[in-house]
């Protein structure tokens, strides 16, 4: 049942093409792989449709049935810059072993790498920019010259996932290919068993779901398998895919709910809060409470994974005076808009200790205490509250004139007598 071909144009969605598409899911068994990428190839959109492939844990199988069907496919890698070096050799093995013979690297803009990510850390601070200009936008003028497209997602890896179909018409009225939808982590590992299909370098330490080396992480045993991609960011997808269900949000509707506002934005949170079950030698992206640090040391100042500390009024900073350059940021609690005690370790912060890295407030910021947060040295803010965000979108904050308690060594008490001052 062949498809009317796609218009590359916007318009209105096409009713009976959605039908369509309803129809062609109700053809095919949840199993019938090939059957289902065959009926794309050659009968819906005959060379109107392209291959879009990680190299990843499970790349093998769909790669496989492509060769198969058709091993001339165009199949395209996104080469963001940022991948393990084991995954650009599995590139190479499967094409030689598979016998594909027209992949494709895509590479991002070295323009927009140059002036959004000149350091190549923005996965850092925000991973859904970074996607966005590593893989997003190469891919999009790739994906428009073709009908369709073919991607080797799976029901079982996330719950969000859980209603993909083997057919998708997206909103753009062109069809999106999902083979393996039906397929579980045994069927994939039959696959690969009955088929003699290499794994990837890194399938048996652990990584379940591979794709850039700073956003992946091992897998613990009954975990999801993308539960290691953005651990502890409330980030499920790379933004070339969106949920079948519409769980997922777009990144444009996903930055309205970041909650972390820095360098004049808000922005997705890599630092995640404690969770007492974590091992200290092996934590990451967490702000370690004061004591659980002086009670694990050692252990924290071992670990190379990136983390940060959290102060809460009555702590004594002074206790980790010599460590403060081992965090990444800073988080200091404020609990209740009638405690100041934050303010005080923020300037112990900057101006004893001279610590220059994130420094955050959490708990209850609100926008009449941002001037004299920032005042004091905070430089990023954990804010919930919705007219605090409205102020800070719209920068209209409070303007604060006079301070009564001087800051740094040049500044002296509003009110002191001319022949008092003496600062510096």
């Amino acid at each position: 049942m062949a498809l009317p071909s796609t218009l590359h144009s916007d318009r209105q969605p096409d009713k009976l093409r959605s039908l369509g598409i309803v129809a062609l899911n109700g053809m095919f068994d949840e199993m019938d792989a090939v059957g289902v990428l065959r009926q794309a190839v050659t009968e819906i959109l005959p060379g109107d449709v392209a291959i879009v492939s990680s190299f990843g844990a499970d790349s093998a199988v769909l790669l496989h049935i492509a060769a198969q069907v058709d091993p001339s496919l165009p199949i395209y890698f996104l080469e963001t810059g940022k991948h393990f070096s084991e995954t650009l050799a599995y590139v190479e093995q499967l094409k030689k072993q598979l016998g594909l013979i027209n992949v494709t690297a895509i590479h991002p803009d070295a323009a927009d790498l140059a002036r959004f990510d000149p350091d190549g850390d923005l996965w850092e601070t925000d991973p859904d920019s970074c996607c966005h200009i590593r893989k997003t936008e190469p891919l999009e003028p790739i994906t428009e010259q073709y009908g369709g497209w073919v991607t080797g997602r799976k029901r079982f890896q996330t719950k969000e996932r859980g209603v993909l179909p083997h057919f998708e018409l997206t909103s753009d009225d062109r069809i999106k290919i999902n083979p393996l939808a039906y397929f579980n982590d045994a069927d994939v590992a039959t696959y690969k068993a009955e088929h003699d299909l290499p794994e990837h370098p890194l399938f048996d330490q652990g990584y379940k779901s591979i794709g850039c080396a700073p956003c992946t992480s091992v897998v613990a045993e009954g975990e999801d398998p993308r539960a290691g991609r953005w651990r502890g960011l409330n980030k499920k997808e790379c933004g070339i895919h969106y949920d079948f269900s519409g769980a997922i949000a777009s990144p444009m509707r996903a930055a309205d709910k970041y909650t972390l506002f820095k360098d004049g934005t808000f922005v997705a949170d890599p630092f995640r809060a404690w969770d007492d079950t974590e091992a200290p030698a092996a934590a990451r992206y967490t702000h370690v409470p004061l004591s659980v640090f002086r009670a694990h040391r050692e252990a924290f100042l071992a670990n190379p994974h990136p983390l940060g500390l959290l102060i809460s009024p009555g702590d004594r900073i002074e206790d980790a005076e010599g460590d403060l350059g081992r965090f990444a940021s800073i988080a200091i609690m404020f609990p209740a808009f009638t405690d100041g005690r934050g303010y005080s370790t923020a300037r112990l912060l900057t101006e004893r200790y001279h610590y220059a890295n994130e420094l955050r407030a959490v708990g209850d910021v609100l926008q009449d205490q941002i001037p004299l947060m920032r005042r004091c040295g905070i430089n990023a803010l954990v804010i919930s509250h919705k007219p605090t965000r409205e102020a800070l979108i719209e920068n209209r904050l409070p303007e604060v004139n006079i301070f009564y308690q001087p800051v740094g060594t040049t500044e002296v008490p509003v009110g002191t007598r001319p022949y008092l001052r003496r600062a510096g």
